[in-house]
């Protein structure tokens, strides 16, 4: 409620009684001020009434939502279902324009603003996480394998000869899948067995990488979290001190030497500050 509303309303209820229903409402206003102007993640969380306030406010502002709109474009935000619209508070429109999701879109402001807030708070919460490095991230709905498929897709463009992903052996579909959808050859890097832990086999990776040239390689594709007797695939901290002495290169390293990128899923890791913190090594 803007300030004119509030002088109007306390001539209807006790001016006292206003002032202190509006201060009860300036403390939402300055939790969404301090999100916009920081972008990051608040240190205490929000309480549903504060969401469901921010979410209200950001709603009106999507076409779909302006007062005696009639939205009949092809591309207007439309739903039948009211029970639909309540769900997702009417942010109805959707975001992205013209194939890039992260373009501001003309007719959901509203909406747009959410996307890069919300954008802006993952790439907080991933440094508070442990990647401090991480330079920007969007967030998309979808689980690994359309994740893997988009990046790989992505990856494409910059290496258009690569035919084929080394990937060490993890036993997930989502992973193999992803590298085939995106229509490369999957090329299955055993484990090697160290006690009771299967372990990646930097050797035989790097001896593929040689064999199939790396301008031939699109990326290694490595994997954080594991269900047992699987572990994470190497790197600075999980690596035995033998197999350094007896010239193992740590994963990343040897992509970087050999000028291959380096995909790591990271599916459940981003909660698992030791995941976390040998990505960012």
């Amino acid at each position: 409620m803007n300030g004119e509303n509030v002088s109007l309303s306390e001539k209807i209820v006790s001016a006292s009684y206003i002032r202190q229903g509006s201060q009860a409402r300036r403390s939402h206003e300055q939790l969404i001020r301090r999100l916009l102007e920081q972008g990051k993640c608040p240190e205490e969380g929000w309480s549903e009434s504060t969401i469901e306030l921010f979410l209200s406010e950001l709603a009106v502002m999507d076409s779909n939502n302006f007062l005696g709109n009639c939205g009949v474009g092809e591309r207007e935000g439309r739903v039948a279902s009211s029970l639909v619209a309540r769900r997702h508070y009417r942010l109805i429109h959707g975001i992205g324009r013209s194939g890039d999701i992260a373009a501001v879109q003309p007719k959901a402001a509203g909406s747009s603003l959410l996307n890069k807030l919300t954008n802006s708070v993952v790439l907080d919460v991933l440094k508070l996480s442990g990647v401090r490095s991480a330079a920007s991230c969007f967030v998309v709905p979808m689980a690994t394998g359309m994740s893997l498929t988009l990046c790989f897709l992505t990856l494409r463009h910059r290496r258009p000869k690569a035919r084929y992903i080394v990937w060490p052996r993890i036993d997930q579909k989502s992973c193999f899948k992803a590298m085939v959808t995106a229509g490369f050859q999957p090329v299955v890097i055993e484990n090697i067995l160290e006690g009771d832990e299967l372990r990646t086999d930097l050797g035989a990776v790097e001896r593929k990488i040689q064999e199939l040239g790396a301008e031939n390689v699109l990326c290694v594709h490595s994997t954080t979290s594991c269900f047992a007797p699987r572990v994470p695939d190497r790197s600075a901290d999980s690596s035995p001190p033998g197999f350094r002495s007896a010239g193992w290169r740590e994963l990343a390293a040897m992509c970087a030497e050999y000028d291959v990128p380096h995909v790591v899923n990271n599916a459940y890791g981003v909660q698992a500050s030791k995941c976390m913190h040998l990505i960012e090594q």
